[in-house]
């Protein structure tokens, strides 16, 4: 129930009709007794920074979860970013300080992060793959430097964005051993698809999958369908592996701290999420 005193989290994107946070975070908030709501609004490129202007001037608004396509626009329009934003050059949550200043964050790492912890990956030390260093690939990236790997390779089929994104890695975390222009995932412990290939039947594995040592961690960013071509070859090699959605899920709570609101797990996101129809 919306009424006068609920607190707004709005969804800037688009087009909307395939934002699935609304189906996750309302049905959350309703069953905790969290007097608040995330509420989809549809804008367009050009009216966008007019629109984030004027949209923090409500109120009664806390925040917004930005996505496509919106995330790197988003960046300039923030008074502060963490360094997640500042490597990866996107921002998908926005809060608004009590202060009326903006603080940018970037959860799409923190997401990955949380899930192979959970799941018993030990990254401290750890020797990690990155193919694909777009968007969600440098945020996965910028994440794992954070919860302390060793070494990271990046690859990317434009060769340019993996030094980029290496250059900035290494500003940011001096210590980390960051090598580029190989896609080869043999001697890594853990190894990430952050490209879009497993979104449609018939795409190309992003590398061997022979290479891979049956003791690393998989990981996969393609939501479409749960079970990509990738994952059922990297468990196949009896490798620990992290399907796409759990990326969503996990990040959830770290929104939800962000935001300031009592956290969860993504069990219980699941169990109540309506993602059906």
């Amino acid at each position: 129930m919306i009424r006068g005193s609920t607190t707004l989290i709005a969804h800037l994107g688009y087009p909307t009709h395939s934002f699935k946070s609304p189906m996750i975070y309302n049905p959350y908030f309703a069953h905790a007794g969290i007097d608040a709501v995330v509420v989809p609004m549809g804008i367009q490129v050009p009216e966008y920074p007019a629109l984030l202007k004027s949209l923090f001037q409500l109120t009664n608004i806390r925040g917004a979860l930005i996505t496509m396509p919106h995330k790197v626009s988003t960046v300039a329009l923030m008074d502060e970013v963490t360094p997640a934003v500042q490597i990866a050059g996107a921002c998908n949550a926005v809060l608004l300080r009590p202060d009326g200043s903006l603080l940018g964050d970037l959860f799409d790492g923190e997401g990955f992060v949380r899930g192979a912890l959970r799941k018993g990956c030990v990254l401290a030390g750890a020797r990690a793959l990155v193919v694909g260093c777009g968007g969600v690939g440098s945020a996965i990236a910028a994440s794992l430097a954070e919860a302390g790997i060793g070494t990271v390779t990046l690859f990317d089929a434009r060769a340019e964005a993996a030094q980029a994104l290496a250059g900035r890695l290494r500003q940011h975390y001096p210590q980390l051993s960051v090598h580029t222009g190989s896609n080869d995932p043999a001697g890594h412990d853990v190894v990430v698809n952050a490209t879009p290939m497993g979104m449609n039947d018939g795409d190309p594995l992003p590398m061997d999958v022979s290479r891979i040592a049956p003791s690393a961690f998989v990981g996969e960013v393609v939501m479409k369908q749960e079970m990509t071509a990738f994952l059922r070859a990297a468990q196949a090699r009896g490798c620990r592996i992290q399907v796409g959605t759990d990326m969503l899920f996990e990040q959830i709570p770290a929104y939800l701290e962000f935001f300031g609101f009592a956290s969860t797990t993504p069990e219980v996101l699941r169990s109540l999420a309506r993602l059906g129809g």
